[in-house]
């Protein structure tokens, strides 16, 4: 699937590599209650859960065209990838990804940039391909940027345990001499800029697109997984590597962009994933756009 959306004078596509039941919601969120879902079922199941109660997640890449420059972030699930919890992940061969690249009008080859919000599987599959049984840059002619304190964090649990989305799909990139290492306010010319939002992980960071100082659309990687965060901002992920910071990030960052124009492109909100933050009592909503 390929969607378009557009916003000042950017080009977003956003392509989905995977939708479905991802995890019960009450383990993907630990201080979930049943009277907490309960109170939010009316508006959420229809959309957010699937018929066997799991939360609906998307796993996807935006690609944004600015003036500039052709922006990746995340690269999602990958081919040919070792997932040792995630069956449908392990070793997965089919064209998904590649076939909505083309929908897109885009090739390998078109892109400028690969930003990872943070170095999880799922946002750095596609950052390689196996090639003649070695991996390599799927994208031979961007520059990939990592977050410096993103990497060292997982260079150093790399250095004790085989971390195998780190081995195949970061350090040959790395090996290839596309990497960048790069602060958590990172700026790519006149319209890309990082932002850091710690707490998923030490280093995530999320990309801030608009020219200057105006943010016409933000994705912000996994400082929210659900739109159930959004109405509940203190619920944090089993994943998160600091849930009460994660926590905090992420209010701070919805309050910031709360009635504004910014589109949020969600990197796991189920279809339409894009829309725009709105108050909701003493959360908030996130409420859908219509692509293109």
């Amino acid at each position: 699937m390929t969607t378009l959306f557009r916003a000042g004078d950017l080009t977003i596509h956003r392509i989905v590599e995977m939708e479905f039941g991802f995890l019960d919601p009450f383990d993907m969120l630990p201080d979930l209650t049943p009277d907490m879902l309960e109170a939010h079922r009316g508006w959420f199941a229809p959309s957010g859960l699937d018929a066997e109660g799991r939360l609906l997640m998307a796993f996807q890449t935006y690609i944004v065209r600015t003036p500039d420059h052709v922006v990746l972030v995340d690269s999602c699930i990958g081919n040919d990838k070792r997932s040792a919890t995630r069956p449908n992940w392990h070793m997965k061969s089919d064209n998904r990804f590649m076939t909505g690249l083309k929908a897109a009008g885009l090739t390998v080859d078109d892109i400028d940039f690969v930003v990872c919000t943070h170095l999880h599987s799922d946002h750095v599959g596609w950052n390689t391909r196996l090639e003649n049984g070695r991996w390599v840059p799927t994208f031979p002619k961007a520059r990939y940027l990592f977050g410096a304190t993103e990497y060292e964090h997982w260079q150093a649990l790399n250095a004790k345990a085989s971390v195998f989305p780190f081995q195949d799909s970061v350090l040959p990139v790395v090996e290839a001499g596309r990497a960048e290492l790069v602060s958590g306010d990172h700026a790519i010319g006149d319209h890309v800029r990082l932002m850091p939002t710690p707490g998923h992980t030490p280093g995530h960071v999320s990309v801030l697109f608009g020219k200057g100082e105006t943010v016409d659309a933000i994705a912000p990687g996994d400082l929210i997984h659900s739109p159930l965060q959004a109405r509940l901002p203190e619920l944090s992920t089993k994943f998160d590597t600091d849930r009460m910071e994660a926590a905090r990030t992420r209010r701070s960052v919805l309050e910031r962009f709360c009635d504004t124009a910014t589109l949020c492109c969600m990197a796991h909100f189920p279809s339409p994933s894009v829309g725009r933050i709105t108050r909701f009592g003493d959360g908030f909503a996130c409420s859908p756009v219509a692509a293109e």
